[in-house]
């Protein structure tokens, strides 16, 4: 079966609106030869003459009147699925809910300035924080998640990508820790004390242990839970030692958070770089670039040097 060539609706438009061959032909930039054969193409289609001549001008056949406005619509329609328009986004009445895939230390670090920041501007916008067991492209690729939020692990080449902020591990210990007592943690005192190790798959060995290593140094690991929150907890009320990123407790390089004693590693560590990820189905959808520019700017706000 042969399909019609849709390039005529183009074309039977611009006939129909101007109601002359050469006033169509400066409308679509084509000589008045070619939009002449071109109503010959239509009148074979159709079946109809379309435009005839009336004295010195042309006016439209009973047909072609019945079929302008349709015409007319055809074309608007076909041009707004081939060219979509980016329609204004009005946040007072977005009614949706978007679905980030994070780890429990940046729902813990960044949640509640998210969720406050959304009510602000959307209030009828709902977050909706997964967990995140392990890295994989399946969430986005199925249309399951809005946003993947996390160190960049094997997503493929399709999935779009942006920087939030740079990361780093600290020390953590709880007050009145003898750690308190030194100006400096050195890697010799650092491993006197047990450790803490926050891994979803449990998992001992952690950012600090290369650089000991080669130090000659080993740290003794004395539970292993598994995410941040819990090592925190189990470190304030102990003598064990935690590792948790900086931006977990929210602080900034020389501050401190209460109940605890924060101290610089005594090794060096990789920084590490959060980032949210998402579709390219995504990509212009109005909704969700709001979405990601106010995840972008609350990560910042809140990680300034980040």
């Amino acid at each position: 079966m042969t399909e019609p060539d849709l390039n005529l609706l183009i074309a039977l438009d611009a006939l129909l609106a101007e109601g002359s061959v050469a006033a169509a032909a400066r409308r679509l930039h084509l000589s008045a030869s070619a939009m002449s054969r071109t109503l010959g193409r239509l009148r074979s289609v159709t079946g109809d003459p379309l435009l005839v001549r009336a004295g010195r001008n042309m006016v439209m056949t009973p047909y072609a009147e019945a079929i302008r406005e349709r015409t007319q619509r055809a074309v608007s329609e076909a041009r707004a699925v081939l060219q979509p328009r980016l329609v204004e986004l009005d946040l007072s009445t977005l009614r949706q809910t978007f679905t980030l895939r994070a780890n429990d230390g940046f729902v813990q670090a960044f949640g509640a300035a998210l969720i406050a920041a959304a009510a602000e501007e959307a209030p009828g916008v709902c977050l909706c924080f997964i967990p995140k067991p392990e890295k994989s492209a399946k969430y986005l690729r199925e249309g399951l998640v809005s946003l993947e939020i996390g160190v960049l692990g094997e997503m493929g080449p399709e999935i779009r990508l942006q920087a939030l902020f740079r990361d780093r591990f600290v020390g953590v210990v709880r007050k009145g820790h003898p750690f308190e007592n030194y100006p400096t943690v050195t890697a010799e005192r650092y491993v006197d004390f047990a450790h803490v190790v926050a891994s979803r798959r449990g998992e001992m060995i952690g950012p600090v242990d290369q650089g000991l290593a080669e130090r000659g140094l080993q740290r003794k690991i004395a539970a292993v839970v598994p995410n941040f929150s819990a090592a925190l907890a189990v470190a304030q009320a102990s003598d064990l030692v935690a590792l948790v990123p900086a931006s977990f407790i929210n602080i900034q390089p020389k501050g401190e958070i209460p109940a605890f004693y924060l101290f610089e590693l005594p090794v060096k560590t990789h920084v590490i770089t959060i980032s949210q990820m998402w579709h390219p189905r995504s990509e212009v959808d109005p909704a969700h670039r709001w979405l990601r520019q106010l995840v972008l700017r609350v990560c910042r706000q809140r990680v300034p040097n980040g």
